[in-house]
């Protein structure tokens, strides 16, 4: 099974931008578990479209829940920290 945009959208930091159901076959999940996600605002679409970062972030969520166990808020806590943690060991490096 393939899937194709049929035009090429790309967002103005010139990434390019995936549809729900792109990022569900690539997750392995479903377009509305996509929604729900977007929904609860645990990952951020533009309109019907997702980076390609947000459909990382589904993976690794699924993945957590998968192999962890966590549920759904859990999984997006420890996702926010890790972060926020990198953000934090970024700045550190720079004093």
């Amino acid at each position: 099974m393939t899937f194709s945009l049929s035009k090429t959208v790309v967002s103005f930091e010139g990434e390019q931008l995936y549809t729900f159901e792109y990022a569900a076959f690539i997750t392995e999940t479903s377009i509305t578990v996509v929604q729900v996600y977007v929904e609860l605002g645990v990952i951020e679409a533009i309109g019907d479209l997702l980076h390609s970062r947000e459909i990382a972030r589904i993976a690794q969520i699924q993945r957590l829940r998968r192999d962890l166990g966590l549920n759904l808020v859990g999984a997006a806590m420890v996702l926010d920290m890790t972060t926020e943690i990198a953000q934090l060991r970024a700045q550190l490096k720079v004093y």
